[in-house]
């Protein structure tokens, strides 16, 4: 049962409903997630501002839905898995690119040491070594492509927990959590 009421944007006013109506103009639905967000105006807001600069970085839409696979899997969110998994598919990432980046790894190289650097800084709780960040330069990324990686590592470990918080009801086609130990 979901714990955090989601607000209903038909009853919502002032900031939250323009907040709301913003969602809904931009994806053409309100997901749970935000509705439930918004019992908290600023969170929502916060939430929606860094997403949206997060969109105008050097990692491109497919990269940062990896990313979000990769978090969600490690926290065991199935909110986000299920979100991420419908949202990847429309921004073209493969069956193969989803199942992969669940389980932080792609075919491509770079993209795969970025993934490893990824589920290091989730498992590790940010406290990765000289050595993990020296392998994701060598990989070719660079200082500014690191600090959007922990960028989007943070947003989407805040829609993590927020879900574990609010149990929110997922609104997305369901994607089970796979109950496996996430190694470092």
């Amino acid at each position: 049962m979901q714990r955090i009421a989601a607000v209903n944007p038909a009853e919502a006013t002032g900031k939250t409903k323009q907040l709301l109506d913003g969602v809904q103009a931009k994806l053409g639905m309100t997901p749970n997630l935000m509705k439930t967000l918004a019992a908290g105006p600023a969170a929502l807001e916060g939430y929606l501002n860094l997403s949206s600069a997060l969109g105008t970085g050097n990692l491109d839409a497919k990269f940062r839905e990896q990313i979000a696979l990769t978090v969600a899997q490690a926290n065991s969110c199935e909110y986000c898995l299920s979100a991420h998994t419908t949202i990847g598919k429309m921004v073209g990432l493969k069956p193969e690119e989803i199942a992969a980046g669940r389980e932080a790894h792609s075919a491509d190289a770079k993209r795969d040491a970025g993934l490893q650097f990824v589920q290091a800084l989730v498992v590790q709780r940010g406290e990765v070594s000289d050595e993990a960040v020296a392998e994701v330069k060598a990989a070719g990324y660079t200082d500014g492509d690191i600090a959007e990686m922990v960028a989007n590592v943070a947003v989407n470990i805040f829609t993590n927990y927020f879900n574990h918080v609010a149990r929110t009801v997922v609104d997305f086609p369901r994607v089970a959590v796979a109950r496996q130990a996430v190694a470092a």
